[in-house]
């Protein structure tokens, strides 16, 4: 557990005639990306609270960048969508980066990788490190994303591509992951972490009970986030094999709702959904919602816990010399008779 103490909160010919091809489904616009690309410029802006509200983002990165150390390749050029601040950069140059006290020191990961990309749309978030000492340790470029929606790479680029904390604000999350896996190059990884659906339950419901105490109603003041469950499916219907999903909670303590709101604003994560009602939060409701969050969520020690839900993923680009599973019912031994030996 972590504890935030006073933080400021082609063509097919048929017949002799080319048909008109196929037109895309439509993307069903959740967020305003206009509206996320000024709360991050705003965020960055504010040099020192968004260098203090870093540190769930610095944290994803390095938990994200570990699972690096369980492939034993290396990597000649890796893209970073969405880099925020540069925070998996950070994350790839830490000393010993394996975790665990029972494993001898491991080399930085930085040391597996050629050439980095660090690819994103705030051209303030993206620069606000870059005269920092890690800088110095690895070689990075760094691209401003004229959409977030849209990567400008050809196919079959990148050895790795890694994302940590932004695919939470795609509109077309299948449209990406398919972008992701056009650029990379066959038997190649993507890793992400994002925000799942359960992240911030606690401050969810608390608001809406607030909102329909004093108001009569409810606005969406949270952001809709993927399902744990769909992950695995968008990666594959995205043409990803040997996917992986798992799902790690880190609980964050705060003084109280204000101080959560206030750091969520300063990570430039506050809510981005078209349609919401534009406008602080009325004071009351603000109050009522506090108020509320401590009577059903509070600590003992009069702290309120925030859950980040974290979904991180994994899927192999197809290749033709690409490691297999075994055909079902091709096994040789029973999983009764191995429970049943224990």
């Amino acid at each position: 557990m972590v504890s935030r103490s006073g933080a400021a909160a082609g063509r097919l010919e048929l017949g002799g005639r080319t048909p008109s091809p196929r037109p895309a489904p439509p993307v069903h616009e959740v967020f305003n990306t206009r509206t996320k690309w000024l709360q991050k410029e705003r965020a960055a802006s504010n040099l020192e609270e968004n260098r203090v509200a870093d540190y769930l983002k610095d944290e994803v990165a390095i938990r994200l960048c570990e699972r690096l150390l369980d492939i034993k390749r290396s990597y000649p050029r890796v893209l970073d969508v969405g880099a925020n601040s540069c925070n998996v950069a950070r994350a790839l140059t830490a000393p010993n980066p394996d975790s665990d006290p029972n494993m001898p020191q491991s080399d930085p990961l930085v040391t597996k990788i050629e050439h980095l990309t660090a690819a994103e749309s705030s051209e303030s978030m993206l620069y606000r490190d870059a005269d920092e000492p890690f800088n110095q340790q690895i070689n990075m470029t760094r691209e401003v994303l004229a959409s977030q929606e849209t990567l400008p790479y050809e196919a079959n680029t990148f050895d790795l591509v890694l994302s940590s904390l932004s695919l939470h604000w795609i509109n077309d999350l299948p449209g990406m992951l398919s972008q992701i896996n056009n650029i990379l190059k066959p038997d190649c990884a993507f890793m992400g972490a994002m925000f799942g659906g359960d992240t911030l339950f606690e401050l969810r419901t608390s608001l809406q009970l607030a909102e329909q105490e004093r108001r009569g109603g409810i606005s969406p003041h949270v952001s809709p986030l993927a399902d744990t469950r769909d992950c695995g499916g968008l990666l594959q219907r995205a043409g990803f094999k040997m996917v992986g999903v798992d799902v790690d909670d880190i609980i964050v303590d705060y003084p109280d709702s204000f101080a959560l709101m206030q750091d969520l604003q300063a990570m430039g994560e506050s809510n981005a959904v078209l349609g919401r009602e534009m406008g602080a939060i009325q004071r009351d409701v603000l109050l009522a919602a506090d108020a509320i969050y401590r009577e059903l969520h509070g600590n003992a020690d009069g702290t309120l816990p925030a859950t980040f839900r974290m979904i991180y993923m994994i899927g192999w680009k197809e290749s033709e010399d690409q490691a297999q599973p075994l055909p079902r019912g091709s096994g040789q031994i029973n999983l009764k008779d191995v429970l049943e030996n224990k």
